[in-house]
């Protein structure tokens, strides 16, 4: 399939769905962007497309939790066209609200979905982070970071402290390959002791910025991709010797696409 279809799914709230689908469509997606009360009452409008993307914002003011109230529509009236993603040789995206919503639903942990091996929670500091961070790749069997090896992307959340709930969940998550972007010192060095702030902008164990489920075709990440596509996006660009031809995020996007061609 040279031109796979992207289903954008939209909730009150969602603030990131336009500068998504431009990602996506600039590596020659075919994008879709349906409202949820849509998609509820026409579940069918979903089955058509090979990518979920549950793009960035507040859906529903994330009153609750982050991610929390459409997570849980999802689990009472879309459940089966979740199951179908997770299931079928399909992908899933979560970008910042979306990735909170993912870990909501327990996509990331097939079969734990009752007591998840990790969390999402507030950041360490108590408060939103709008900073731009230094990211690397660990060992993954992830999709969409294929042939990425570090990134400068721009992140803002108050609820993105990827926590571990013990010791034994840890070594399972490593050792499906689960753990494949950190947050890192400009060199690209990933560690596992938690780096200071502001390098790891929320505390979040083992400097997680993002995560997959055990088949590497569902990813979230807290940080935005979508919002460094052109190079001119860059905070120094203009500073620059040479300038790169895209911006950091834009392989996230590609290497979706090229899963399907």
């Amino acid at each position: 399939m040279a031109t796979p279809r992207v289903l954008i799914l939209r909730a009150p709230g969602t603030n990131c769905d336009v500068e998504t689908g431009y990602a996506f469509e600039r590596v020659g997606a075919k994008v879709t962007a349906i409202h949820v009360n849509g998609l509820t009452e026409d579940p069918q409008a979903g089955r058509d497309f090979q990518i979920l993307c549950f793009p960035g914002g507040f859906s529903y003011g994330d009153d609750i939790a982050a991610g929390r109230i459409l997570a849980q529509r999802l689990q009472t009236h879309l459940r089966d066209l979740i199951e179908e993603f997770r299931s079928s040789d399909k992908l899933i995206l979560g970008i910042c609200n979306g990735f909170q919503i993912m870990m909501r639903l327990g996509v990331f942990f097939p079969g734990q979905e009752a007591l998840p091996p990790a969390t999402l929670t507030l950041n360490r500091q108590s408060r939103f982070e709008d900073r731009w961070v230094h990211l690397a790749t660990d060992k993954n069997n992830c999709v969409f970071l294929k042939d990425i090896q570090q990134m400068y992307l721009p992140m803002a959340h108050a609820e993105g402290r990827f926590v571990i709930r013990d010791q034994q969940s840890k070594q399972s998550l490593v050792s499906q390959s689960q753990l494949g972007l950190r947050y890192s010192e400009a060199a690209g060095s990933v560690v596992d002791s938690t780096l200071p702030f502001p390098v790891n902008p929320n505390g979040a164990d083992m400097n997680v910025a993002g995560i997959s489920d055990p088949t590497g075709r569902i990813f979230g990440l807290m940080p935005h991709p979508e919002r460094h596509i052109e190079a001119i996006q860059h905070p120094f660009w203009t500073r620059r010797t040479e300038q790169p031809q895209h911006g950091d995020g834009l392989a996230i996007f590609s290497n979706a696409v090229s899963y399907f061609s």
